[in-house]
């Protein structure tokens, strides 16, 4: 038990582990993309701060038609070079406009209408989207100040490349995908995990249920010796009866792992006949009441072996956690689709935080038992049956009551 319950911790722990590993991981890869993109945003303004200079020596220098003292036109070569550096911008999308808000020159924007590179007029439908822009730019900090003059300055306005605006986005697609990615390999290693589990309770089950069979046959014959030899009838029976149930409980493991064979019963003969053992088993001081009626008596398709485990588990675990006092209820009732199930019992009750766990393997509250019989109970109901096993209701001290649920045969 302590084992099992060890095993269960570790597990946890390699889950945060896991868990913090991954948010560590996640949370470099942002940080590095935030900078690469504040790098990214960092060089446009710098760009765009060389683009202005440009415009601003543009405006004060000469025409290019003075001449110096040599016989040389004054600016010729700079004006050449500061055209170039502006006509060099193909990507970052550039409004110029004056004090007026009037916009002079506009670049690389997606105007709606095509324009004539000869004309110097903007269209009324491009120039609506260019002052629906600059509207939307003044709420920005992507703006230069271009000191022409003492009376005249003009402004700069720019977006965001198109490189950069991608880049904007990197980071967040990059998160979703490392979740995906981490989420994918956590369900893999832990589906992995599973079925490496599942093939050793499968094999161990099949195991025991083998190993059971050599003495349960001997037992058998041993008993129809006795009988023969006229040793007391009722000490005979007794051996009888105890020799069946190692036989039901080895018929019971050689099953798992398997899809069993199931047979249409009535939900109320199912009930009640797989409690007919643990009925005269139970402490006289639990009273033990199984409410069905016609109404609810539901076909459904069962193994009995089975479902009859279920239901001692459930029993077992319940005069447990009244120590061996107090009353049980089982109540067969109908839903729409399924036969319904109840097992109150009047108990320890259990935590809400623990509602889920009370299925996981090693998980018990008692200090004897290893948390098996729970989850084999879930695994017969959801896996072999079709169903679902839940805690319907519990409070600490006042009890707990359990609900099961199958499938209805609807009759043609």
């Amino acid at each position: 038990m302590a084992n099992l319950r060890n095993i269960y911790d570790s597990r946890r722990i390699w889950k945060v582990v896991f868990l913090a590993i991954s948010l560590v991981l996640v949370a470099l890869f942002l940080y590095i993309s935030n900078n690469l993109v504040k790098d990214l945003a960092e060089q446009e303004r710098e760009r765009m701060e060389i683009w202005a200079d440009a415009t601003r020596e543009l405006a004060t220098m000469g025409s290019g038609n003075d001449i110096d003292s040599e016989g040389n036109p004054i600016g010729t070569t700079d004006v050449g070079f500061l055209l170039h550096i502006i006509e060099a911008n193909h990507n970052i999308p550039v409004l110029l406009v004056d004090d007026q808000d009037n916009i002079l020159q506009h670049r690389n924007f997606r105007l709606p209408e095509t324009e004539d590179s000869l004309s110097f007029e903007i269209s009324p439908a491009n120039m609506e989207y260019l002052n629906k822009k600059l509207r939307h730019l003044k709420n920005t900090e992507n703006k230069i100040d271009i000191k022409i003059d003492e009376a005249t300055t003009q402004y700069l306005y720019y977006e965001d490349s198109t490189l950069l605006r991608r880049l904007s986005y990197f980071p967040y697609i990059q998160l979703a995908v490392l979740i995906l990615f981490f989420a994918i390999a956590y369900f893999a290693l832990m589906s992995i995990k599973r079925a490496e589990q599942n093939k050793v309770w499968v094999g161990l089950s099949k195991e025991t249920a083998h190993q059971l069979g050599t003495p349960i046959s001997s037992l058998m014959a041993w008993t129809q010796l006795l009988d023969s030899m006229g040793v007391d009838k009722s000490i005979v029976t007794d051996m009888d009866k105890d020799v069946k149930r190692l036989s039901t409980i080895a018929d019971r493991f050689s099953k798992i792992g398997s899809m069993p064979d199931k047979e249409l019963t009535p939900i109320n003969e199912a009930v009640v006949n797989s409690l007919e053992y643990m009925r005269a088993r139970i402490p006289k001081r639990v009273s033990l009441y199984i409410h069905t009626n016609d109404q609810t008596n539901n076909g459904v398709m069962l193994s009995q072996t089975l479902f009859a485990w279920v239901m001692e588990n459930l029993t077992k675990n319940a005069v447990d956690a009244m120590d061996g006092e107090g009353r049980l209820d089982i109540t067969v009732e109908d839903s729409p689709n399924n036969a319904v199930i109840l097992v109150k019992d009047t108990g320890k009750g259990i935590a809400r935080k623990n509602f889920k766990n009370v299925f996981n393997p090693g998980f018990t509250t008692k200090k004897r038992g290893w948390g098996l019989g729970l989850t084999l109970v879930k695994r017969i109901i959801e896996e072999y049956h079709n169903g679902q096993i839940y805690i319907k209701e519990s409070e600490l001290g006042k009890g707990t009551t359990f609900g099961i649920e199958l499938p209805k045969v609807k009759s043609s």
